[in-house]
């Protein structure tokens, strides 16, 4: 199984833990000091380059990788300090090791060239034996850190990978429903989310499950059952739906949704469906992953777009909102605790009429949460007064709750992860 942690199983070779030969760059106006070197480390199986000042030393290191820069501090022009400074405000260079090479009675540039990120030093002239300790000591960091990096790129790479994954699990397009307007939006604090949001039609031209949902914690975790929550959810729902309705057939081949056929009127078949998802994906999570301790906050509503009636059950989430043409209309509060927390729990279901002209919206808790660089909360009190005055469409009313949020945050690193979704009905 291909693990982040382990390189070889990614497909590359992680630097050993034995020095070895090692590209080294000498860097020294005199000649005559440079050609000894030279020498000296080719005889020992080193790839070797020579630079005569700072400048053709940083030309070096742009054009070609090197392990380790013996570095003499005095020259003319660009000297040894300026051009470590250079390197160290240079990411790629950063991790190249520097030996300082300098006069046996010149401490203060030692001191200085160790202050400014020097690994080692070496006094002239050069003794051989202390040469090859300090070349084995900065081969074996400089290794340790490109096994470092290697690691990291593979973690960001998998990451990356997690990231397309799960944008693949929401919905690419929101459904076209006569007379409503919908958007959503989802901005991740790290690379991979445990907020989602869907919105899927049950059939065409009929109802429309609404769906946001925050899992706890952070990170991959929350990531992977993000996706279990997210297709729990839409497939019982709409598995349930459908052997309600007649138009398909219920989950045999997994066991875990049973399904009583027309076992309830169509017109209450979306809340039905509703309620069997909940109970089939608590029920799955906690008795199938007990020792996670993963739960999720979840608002699911199935619309009914001809009527504007939403039946829904709120499980521990943030209050979902109707807002009218004077702000906040209503409040969808809690109706039961949060999915996945323990088995056979009550989800209570309520209904809200969506009249012309008013939206829903719904969101997570990143929104209110949302922290700017004094650790200050955006808040409830500062949200609700966002709403309060209305916005000529779905999409501007969320441009102008993100746009608020930056403000606020002013590039302070994102807390939580942000979900919004709106749905508007038609005036």
């Amino acid at each position: 199984m291909t693990t982040a942690m382990d390189g070889t199983r990614l497909g590359m070779k992680l630097p050993g833990s034995g020095t070895g030969p090692g590209r080294i760059l000498v860097v020294d106006d005199t000649e005559l000091n440079r050609d000894l070197l030279l020498r000296r480390l080719q005889r020992d199986g080193h790839t070797v380059a020579a630079a005569s000042d700072g400048s053709e030393a940083l030309r070096r290191l742009a054009a070609e990788p090197f392990d380790v820069v013996l570095l003499d501090v005095m020259m003319p022009g660009l000297d040894g300090f300026a051009v470590l400074e250079r390197m160290q405000a240079d990411p790629a260079l950063r991790q190249v090791r520097v030996v300082i090479v300098s006069a046996v009675d010149d401490v203060n540039s030692v001191a200085r060239g160790i202050e400014m990120g020097a690994d080692d030093y070496l006094t002239k002239p050069i003794n051989p034996v202390l040469l090859n300790a300090r070349l084995t000591a900065a081969l074996a960091k400089k290794r340790v850190a490109d096994a470092e990096t290697m690691h990291a790129r593979a973690l960001e790479r998998e990451l990356e990978i997690g990231h397309e994954i799960q944008a693949s699990f929401l919905p690419e397009e929101m459904p076209v429903v006569p007379g409503w307007t919908m958007d959503a939006r989802l901005r991740a604090a790290q690379q991979v989310s445990g907020d989602f949001y869907d919105a899927f039609a049950f059939e065409a031209g009929g109802r429309v499950g609404l769906i946001v949902a925050d899992v706890c914690d952070k990170g991959v975790g929350a990531a992977l059952f993000m996706a279990l929550f997210r297709t729990l959810l839409r497939a019982a729902s709409v598995q349930r739906y459908s052997g309600l309705t007649g138009r398909g057939v219920s989950l045999s081949a997994t066991g875990f949704l049973s399904l009583g056929a027309h076992d309830a009127p169509a017109a209450d078949a979306g809340r039905t469906a509703l309620a069997s998802a909940l109970k089939v994906t608590n029920n799955y999570i906690a008795l199938t992953h007990p020792k996670s301790n993963m739960f999720a906050t979840v608002f699911f509503a199935v619309l009914d777009p001809a009527s504007g009636r939403l039946d829904y059950a709120n499980c521990g989430h943030e209050p979902a909102l109707v807002l009218g043409a004077a702000g906040i209309r209503e409040r969808l509060d809690p109706t039961g605790p949060a999915v996945g927390m323990m088995p056979d729990v009550q989800f209570n279901l309520r209904d809200v009429t969506l009249a012309a002209g008013e939206t829903l919206l719904a969101f997570t808790d990143g929104v209110t949460e949302a922290r700017a660089a004094s650790g200050e909360l955006f808040g409830t009190e500062r949200f609700e007064a966002l709403l309060a005055t209305s916005a000529p469409s779905v999409r501007e009313l969320l441009d102008r709750i993100e746009r608020t949020l930056q403000r606020h945050t002013g590039g302070a690193p994102q807390s939580d992860d942000i979900t919004l979704l709106a749905a508007r009905r038609s005036g």
